[in-house]
């Protein structure tokens, strides 16, 4: 995994960089030409695309066997799924994350374990708050094993104005719970599958914050 990412210090992802220096260089240019009000509306674009990468720093300190949500943003399902419908072929409980312009994008591992498996999958971009967009929208699954070899599920989906995830993790990487290991640009969802038996502390309509907010427990 790499370390500069998942050990980011500073404030905003440098996923980000590029898009702001665009927009820096591009409000400069404006001004210099003397377009006041698409220098204004340039600038504002530029200030909100540096809100939108920030990265905070967030300390984690919980149960062993406690899942932290992944992402930022408000529940949007908590349900229980037939083997068919899991990835794994297994019956599992689903809570999904859906994350607004508004939140920090910076996505963040559940609970630790090793990177078992990653699985890519292109696709279109419906709204990341539809449920077709579980099956339909580009989305990248990591399959994570804890120390007690259970199982779980994260998968980053892509939104409506999204067009780019972006996932750190390996194959084989051991993870820490709260280490970063991805993001997805502009506007998106997480769905994280858990074992049936796992107890669940988080509602539909709950907002959550990733790598704070604890969403369950597992056996």
């Amino acid at each position: 995994m790499d370390s500069s990412r998942v050990n980011n210090r500073w404030p905003i992802a440098k996923e980000g960089v590029p898009f702001i220096l665009i927009g820096v260089l591009l409000t400069i240019l404006l001004s210099v030409l003397g377009i006041l009000f698409l220098t204004i509306l340039s600038g504002c674009l530029t200030l909100f695309t540096i809100y939108f990468f920030r990265d905070p720093d967030r300390a984690c300190a919980c149960a062993p066997n406690a899942i932290l949500t992944p992402a930022d943003g408000r529940v949007i399902k908590v349900e229980k799924v037939d083997a068919k419908d899991a990835p794994l072929g297994e019956p599992a409980v689903l809570i999904s994350v859906f994350m607004s312009l508004f939140n920090v994008h910076v996505n963040r591992i559940p609970i630790g374990g090793t990177v078992q498996e990653i699985h890519y999958y292109p696709g279109k971009f419906f709204s990341a708050n539809l449920d077709k967009a579980s099956e339909q929208n580009e989305r990248n699954s990591v399959i994570l094993q804890t120390v007690n070899n259970t199982r779980i599920v994260v998968t980053q989906i892509a939104g409506l104005i999204a067009r780019r995830i972006v996932c750190w993790a390996r194959q084989g990487d051991p993870v820490q719970t709260g280490q970063r290991f991805g993001l997805i640009r502009f506007g998106s969802r997480l769905d994280v599958f858990l074992p049936q038996d796992s107890r669940v502390v988080v509602r539909k309509g709950q907002r959550v914050k990733a790598g704070q907010t604890i969403i369950g427990y597992i056996s």
